[in-house]
């Protein structure tokens, strides 16, 4: 059983919004910071925001700022990355991962990873 599960990946048209979400399944996520980053073919992964356990305190990537949301439902264990105005540059499969949430999004500091969600955005 995958610990940590993200769905709501589609193929939408540029402007178009999605909501991705994340869940765990072998431990409470709901006490644990948790990150979205994203890889596109050919490119790094890149880190695009994570949220503190009490989900008051999140950071962002500065290409999505002002485009994406990330929050948590404690009570649904749940973490969300709302996507609005999407670019086709935001393409990409998208993942969860589970244990930290800073400024560096420093990828090996996370425990837990998803195996992913792809969004497409078309132009």
């Amino acid at each position: 059983q995958v610990p940590v599960v993200e769905s709501g990946g589609e193929s939408v048209q540029a402007g178009g919004s999605l909501r991705l979400s994340c869940t765990a399944s072998r431990f409470p996520l709901d006490l644990n910071a948790v990150s979205w980053y994203r890889q596109a073919p050919g490119k790094e992964r890149e880190g695009v925001a994570c949220i503190f356990v009490n989900g008051r305190g999140t950071y962002y990537a500065d290409f999505v700022k002002g485009r994406f949301t990330i929050s948590r439902d404690n009570a649904k264990k749940e973490v969300y990355l709302q996507m609005n105005s999407l670019k086709p540059e935001d393409t990409a499969m998208y993942y969860c991962a589970v244990g930290y949430c800073g400024q560096d999004f420093d990828s090996r500091r996370n425990s837990y990873w998803g195996q992913g969600t792809q969004v497409t955005v078309s132009s």
